[in-house]
């Protein structure tokens, strides 16, 4: 018994000092970026910044915020995260409960039609072309529609259906009178708050963090998500005024390098900060619906 303890004490020392040091490997990088974006680039070019702030500055910040396309596309890009979330849960629960339902027919041929399409796409020249005939060009719907259901996440929440909702339930609704929508309404969802939280966070983040879509369909600018105008200030910075200057021009493009410095940190602060203040909150959530989908597919 001794022995089994002390090697039990053992393992559990190894695993909590290998946690730790994952724990300092994810951490260390935030840290950096964190006081990088504050910190005269000076010093975090030169290696004098590795941790801890120094030459404290908020230049970055003022110039990123100073541009009033910043404050537009957060408001677009939360408007496209919320829209688009709402949407994607509205056709991915559904389709997944009926996908769940042994009494579906034809369930097997729809699931590997749907699977299919994971591997195997048109590209992007069929999926513009589909959009512009559509007449979504220039629109908010050309960034949600054609991503309203990702196959991955209508596995794993067909799978937490399955897993979770016991078909005799499901039976003795039915014998209740109870319709499948009203099952859906007011039995399945009301179960199923954990996957529910799972696909928000998912669908959520792609969203927040999708600029390449904006790129292909969007002309308007005051229809551009924060990230592209990140993407088009930090492009701005590092190459517009450079592209013009002289071989004399060295103090110029030593000036322009710096800025482009001190926003390059700044800009990944401000694009990523909402998100990392909300993934905590969902944290636990997102690891059920990961061991989920490793369970079974």
């Amino acid at each position: 018994m001794n022995r089994e303890a002390l090697s039990d004490r053992i393992f559990g020392g190894v695993n909590k000092l290998f946690l730790f040091v994952v724990f300092i490997i994810v951490l260390y990088p935030i840290v950096y970026v964190i006081s990088a974006s504050i910190s005269d680039p000076v010093y975090v070019n030169q290696g004098q910044m590795w941790l801890f702030p120094k030459g404290i500055t908020f230049e970055g910040y003022q110039r990123v915020f100073q541009n009033p396309e910043i404050w537009s596309g957060y408001r677009n890009t939360i408007m496209y995260t919320v829209l688009g979330t709402l949407i994607n849960l509205l056709f991915t629960l559904p389709g997944a409960y009926a996908l769940s339902r042994k009494d579906l027919k034809g369930r097997g041929v729809m699931m590997g039609l749907i699977v299919f399409t994971m591997f195997f796409g048109g590209g992007l020249i069929p999926t513009f072309l589909l959009v512009s005939n559509l007449g979504m060009l220039n629109t908010v719907w050309a960034l949600i529609i054609p991503n309203a259901v990702a196959v991955y996440n209508l596995i794993i929440c067909r799978t937490f259906f399955q897993m979770n909702i016991p078909q005799e339930l499901q039976e003795s609704a039915e014998i209740d009178g109870c319709s499948n929508t009203m099952l859906f309404v007011k039995i399945v969802l009301p179960l199923s708050a954990p996957i529910i939280a799972v696909m928000a966070l998912y669908y959520g983040v792609t969203h927040w963090n999708s600029y390449f879509s904006a790129i292909i369909y969007l002309k308007d600018r005051s229809l551009y998500p924060l990230q592209l105008i990140l993407r088009e200030i930090l492009v701005q910075n590092q190459m517009s005024d450079t592209m013009m200057m002289t071989g004399d021009d060295m103090e110029a493009m030593a000036k322009q390098a710096r800025i482009a410095d001190i926003i390059k940190y700044a800009v990944m602060i401000v694009s990523s900060l909402p998100i990392i203040i909300v993934y905590p909150f969902m944290q636990r959530f997102f690891m059920k619906g990961v061991l989920i989908g490793s369970v079974k597919g």
